[in-house]
């Protein structure tokens, strides 16, 4: 999952560099989005095994 998120990212940065500012926002919501995603079940797999 957060492998993808650092896909996004670098696509993100890519795109706004190059100017593509609507592929840039779209792929930087999507890493965000992932990286919420990842968090989330990284603290649920931290706590299942703590339990």
């Amino acid at each position: 999952m957060m492998q993808y998120a650092v896909i996004f990212l670098v696509i993100a940065l890519i795109a706004g560099v190059l100017g593509f500012s609507g592929i840039a926002g779209t792929a930087s919501s999507i890493a965000w989005i992932l990286f919420v995603v990842f968090l989330i079940l990284a603290v649920g797999s931290f706590l299942r095994k703590k339990a």
